[in-house]
């Protein structure tokens, strides 16, 4: 995903981190001459996790901030396999996509079917009416990077007069 992004000349704007997933990421956007962006917290910067090579790198004292700045500097969001943080940093951003916070589009590499169990949760909310249809299909999900990008990069912004249609009770 990081050489794909450097050959399209996208930049990566991301946690800064220079270890797990995160560092392989940017190592791989900046091995093919792309521009990457991190952003990390005062605290995990001194505990040198912090990624020294960046195009930029941005320090901020919280989370919050951490999240904030990234949602901000980014055209588009592209959830990798991750753990909580990689979750949380998600649907935070979706979130912000549904309530018209921001008109950015949500992607999901689901590499050799990751988040397959994903998928299935928001049909099954969907399903349950916990989900509009409308909002289940903010998340563009592909099995390749190539695929995504190109399916990001046409993505149309969801426009939904009511949250609630009543009289489907």
């Amino acid at each position: 995903m990081g050489r794909l992004l450097a050959k399209r000349e996208i930049r990566l704007v991301y946690g800064g981190g220079r270890v797990g997933l995160m560092g392989v990421l940017a190592d791989a956007a900046l091995d093919e001459g792309g521009e990457v962006h991190g952003v990390i917290t005062r605290a995990l910067a001194e505990k040198e996790v912090a990624h020294r090579g960046l195009t930029a790198l941005e320090v901020v004292e919280t989370m919050h901030e951490r999240k904030a700045a990234m949602a901000d500097r980014a055209d588009g969001f592209i959830m990798l396999p991750g753990g909580f943080g990689t979750l949380d940093e998600f649907f935070e951003v979706l979130t912000w996509t549904q309530l018209g916070i921001h008109s950015k589009p949500c992607g999901v590499l689901n590499v050799s079917g990751f988040f397959e169990p994903l998928r299935m949760l928001f049909e099954m909310a969907t399903e349950h009416r916990f989900l509009r249809p409308e909002h289940r299909d903010m998340v563009i999900m592909e099995s390749d990077g190539v695929s995504l990008i190109d399916r990001l990069n046409s993505w149309t912004p969801l426009t939904v007069d009511k949250w609630l249609d009543r009289s489907q009770r």
